[in-house]
């Protein structure tokens, strides 16, 4: 086995799976990194789930063309439904795709007190079943409350994660979990991690958050280090695409990533 330089690609529907970098770049610093950003498309959550299927495998295609040795779903709705087929796609390619919806369920299955274990996420992402199918798998003892939250991306995208109207909207569509009197609450997209302070303030502080973003990095390493496939030590390569307007992409990622965002390629789909 020898380290390969490839870089590690990473998509979302549009600025969400930045936390998933973020947490990436602090775990494994001496791996590049691809994001794409789908801000053209956005958002992934109320499309039908064969059209988001169908992005999916064009992003990841785009990326695997660019030589990622790594594909990681940063997006719980493409996530949802892509995982199987891209697996396969790329199985005799010897590339790996890593999602974030398994390891929420083992980090909520970890922390949480009472086994009542509430997900918020899109619209597709809960009716896809697929937070529910991994915990029957993963940990069948939890009892699940899953409860969609749509317009919040939305609000993230637009760099709003702490006005008066998101906290009413929080207020509202967290009512079932809170009813449910969960003790963990997994963010079951990587949008809401960015909308922690106000979803935390609505749960209140008995109530741990839980972000699929540092477990999916520990994946990534743990999968690295089987293959013998990390990088070795020198300057890292970090490269941002987005499918919408670079210019707002690279403002409001420097907000929710930092420098490392820097120049964002524009990319347009024929």
């Amino acid at each position: 086995m020898t380290p390969d330089d490839r870089p590690i690609g990473v998509f979302d529907s549009g600025l969400g799976g930045l936390t998933v970098v973020r947490a990436l770049l602090d775990l494994l610093p001496d791996e590049d990194v691809c994001y794409f950003g789908d801000t053209g498309r956005f958002p992934y959550g109320p499309k039908p789930g064969a059209e988001v299927l169908g992005y999916a495998i064009e992003i990841a295609d785009l990326l695997v063309a660019r030589g990622t040795k790594l594909l990681v779903v940063a997006c719980n709705s493409a996530a949802a439904v892509s995982l199987g087929p891209l697996r396969e796609r790329y199985a005799t390619r010897g590339i790996a795709v890593l999602g974030v919806i398994e390891p929420g369920v083992r980090a909520a299955a970890r922390v949480t007190r009472h086994g009542r274990v509430g997900v918020i996420g899109t619209v597709g992402t809960v009716a896809s079943g697929a937070y529910q199918s991994a915990a029957a798998d993963l940990a069948p003892d939890l009892e699940l409350t899953c409860c969609a939250c749509p317009g919040f991306v939305e609000f993230v995208e637009q760099g709003d994660v702490d006005s008066d109207q998101v906290h009413v909207l929080a207020e509202r569509l967290l009512a079932p979990v809170r009813a449910a009197e969960v003790d963990t609450l997994v963010l079951g997209c990587t949008h809401y991690p960015l909308l922690a302070r106000t979803i935390g303030d609505v749960m209140g502080p008995d109530v741990v958050l839980v972000s699929s973003a540092d477990e999916t990095a520990f994946a990534v390493r743990a999968h690295l280090a089987a293959d013998g496939a990390a990088r070795p030590g020198r300057a890292r390569r970090v490269a941002f695409t987005s499918s919408g307007d670079p210019g707002v992409f690279c403002t409001l990622g420097q907000r929710f990533l930092g420098p490392e965002v820097g120049d964002v390629e524009a990319w347009t789909w024929s």
